[in-house]
């Protein structure tokens, strides 16, 4: 077999995808990266499942945890019951 008949291996570059906003409101919600992420508007909610999915690609769980677009786990973060609450005197 002679070279010519080689297949040569060739490596294509692809360009880097960018995840597009979803959001389309002014002014813009919060990015994911912010700490108040949770204030984007709902894209998505499906609570017989226990997700909505927010336009800043946050995907948050009614049990208040989120996966972050970049793959970040946060975990759940509830408020303190009205049992575990002290009031001072």
């Amino acid at each position: 077999m002679n070279t010519s008949s080689r297949r040569r291996k060739t490596s294509t570059t692809t360009p880097q995808r960018k995840t597009a906003s979803m959001c389309q409101h002014q002014p813009p919600c919060p990015s994911a990266e912010s700490a108040d992420r949770e204030a984007a508007h709902l894209v998505a909610h499906h609570p017989e499942q226990g997700w909505s999915l927010l336009c800043n690609g946050v995907l948050l769980f009614e049990d208040t945890g989120e996966l972050l677009p970049d793959g970040q786990v946060i975990d759940p973060h509830r408020p303190m019951g009205t049992g575990q609450v002290v009031t001072a005197a």
